[in-house]
């Protein structure tokens, strides 16, 4: 596993990059969707879905997945680090990009909640990176516990 931390490096830094055009962008990302977005969920309340499957659950839950691979590449680029510092990777992140928003970006609005989810996003991915590690290193053992 370690010799693959390198190209969790470029992974991570590359995502990093596609974080920040989101972040900075100079207005909301979801906007030119926002109408389409407004007639599916529309379609959707009237067909039986529940109707807190609104446009600020999709916001949240868009929040939680744009951070899973924070979680899951910093897991993985940095495999000698505890998880609760991957986790701080995630919280760093993720206020500056609404710092900026708040300090740069006039047509932006910084929340509290987009750090709350992008921080589970985080820590949803360094859970699934955990569970990866764990089946990479199960694999490599047989039954008696020899390496294979």
């Amino acid at each position: 596993m370690a010799k693959y931390t390198s190209i969790w490096h470029w992974i991570l830094g590359v995502y990093f990059v596609a974080l920040a055009l989101v972040g900075f962008w100079p207005t909301p990302v979801d906007q030119p969707a926002q109408g389409t977005l407004d007639r599916f969920l529309t379609f959707l309340h009237n067909h039986g879905a529940p109707f807190w499957f609104n446009y600020q659950f999709v916001e949240a839950a868009a929040n939680v997945l744009l951070f899973v691979p924070v979680g899951l590449a910093g897991t993985l680029a940095f495999v000698s680090k505890k998880r609760w510092h991957i986790a701080v990777l995630g919280v760093c992140a993720s206020m500056s990009m609404e710092a900026g928003q708040l300090i740069f970006l006039d047509r932006r609005f910084p929340s509290l909640l987009d750090v709350v989810t992008n921080v589970s996003g985080t820590l949803i991915g360094i859970h699934l990176a955990s569970i990866f590690q764990r089946a990479l290193v199960n694999r490599r053992f047989n039954d008696e516990g020899k390496l294979l």
